[in-house]
């Protein structure tokens, strides 16, 4: 079997999905022997170009303007052309039995439509969900991040739970990530606060709300709060919190930054309602810092008795107290969660249909 990975993750920023992406093929490509022949299709503008040793590299002469007509046009013409089955990695596949082996992170835009209120926004809703059903119908395998994530899949899609295995994510990229102390010369105040750090993308389903309504009754209480906001997904309380003296909207910062921060910070704060799997957590445990974060979807799957909850619809609690609640080792959920695991399960999965 020859298998075609989608390189269009190449031509975004490494978060979240991307990131999984990356750090999974690099160690997937430590793990293949002679016998497996993989291949990954690179668009012309691509921001990384990766050094495989064992998976072959093709760099296509088309270029990403549009990922639908990458998808389901360029990409779906190669694996046509080498006769392989696709690997795709980014919630988007060619339609029909082109579909491979794809992965569904999560089904955020079916399960929360309400979040997409802009014009814009609903066509992301539509062709995210046109993406979903068409993975879950037609992949020859799906792949997701978590139980919760594919629990959703099989439901909604009403599929056999046989079709759909779990690859859980990682976090050791960020062993290699060295603090970058420029975000307290960005932020001096920082330096003089005790305070509470929140990442993620500035989206509705990162719940800036939990945050704006909870700092509005803790006054003596500072945040800091970064991320980079998502088309029209920008939540009301982001101007809410610009108008909230105790927090320091630090907008999008680097992996450096994010790492000096978590070690600085009292705790990191994740009040997500909905994640397919959720990265930051795992980062801020392996610096030390802990973490409380919000008991739903996922979250207590993936993160057990190591972090501190919070309901992410009730912000009448304390932070304080909370912390002070203990909770167990997080060294079993770092070994547990890793990219290198990731690769295994992955190729194991998809040798099982040689």
């Amino acid at each position: 079997m020859k298998i075609l990975i989608n390189g269009n993750f190449l031509n975004r920023n490494l978060t979240g999905i991307e990131r999984f992406a990356w750090e999974t093929c690099r160690r997937l490509d430590a793990l293949l022997t002679n016998k497996d022949d993989f291949y990954i299709l690179i668009a012309s503008n691509a921001k990384l170009f990766p050094e495989f040793k064992n998976i072959k590299i093709i760099i296509s002469p088309e270029s990403i303007s549009r990922f639908p007509k990458w998808d389901m046009g360029v990409f779906k013409k190669a694996c046509k052309k080498l006769k392989a089955t696709g690997l795709n990695f980014s919630n988007t596949a060619p339609r029909g039995k082109y579909c491979g082996f794809s992965f569904i992170h999560d089904i955020y835009a079916a399960d929360c439509p309400e979040d997409f209120t802009s014009f814009k926004d609903k066509l992301v809703k539509l062709y995210s969900s046109f993406c979903y059903k068409n993975i879950a119908r037609n992949a020859r395998q799906v792949f997701t991040v978590s139980q919760f994530s594919k629990e959703r899949i099989v439901k909604r899609y009403r599929i056999n739970a046989d079709r759909v295995s779990v690859i859980p994510n990682g976090w050791e990229h960020f062993n290699c990530v060295e603090e970058d102390q420029d975000i307290f010369k960005r932020f001096p105040e920082l330096l003089q606060k005790d305070f509470y750090f929140t990442l993620g993308s500035l989206s509705r389903r990162k719940n800036l709300a939990w945050i704006a309504r909870y700092a509005a009754k803790h006054p003596d209480e500072h945040f800091a709060v970064s991320g980079k906001a998502i088309s029209g997904l920008v939540p009301q309380e982001l101007e809410v919190l610009k108008e909230l003296k105790n927090v320091t909207l630090a907008g999008y910062v680097s992996d450096g930054e994010v790492k000096a921060l978590m070690k600085k910070c009292r705790a990191f704060i994740f009040p997500s309602y909905y994640e397919g799997f959720g990265i930051p957590p795992l980062e801020a445990l392996s610096t030390g810092c802990q973490a409380v974060v919000s008991k739903a979807a996922c979250l207590p799957e993936i993160y057990g008795d190591s972090v501190h909850y919070i309901d992410p619809d009730n912000s009448g609690v304390n932070l304080k107290e909370i912390l002070r609640e203990p909770v167990g080792d997080s060294e079993a959920v770092l070994k547990k969660y890793t990219y290198d695991n990731a690769a295994r399960l992955l190729l194991d999965k998809i040798r099982s249909f040689y």
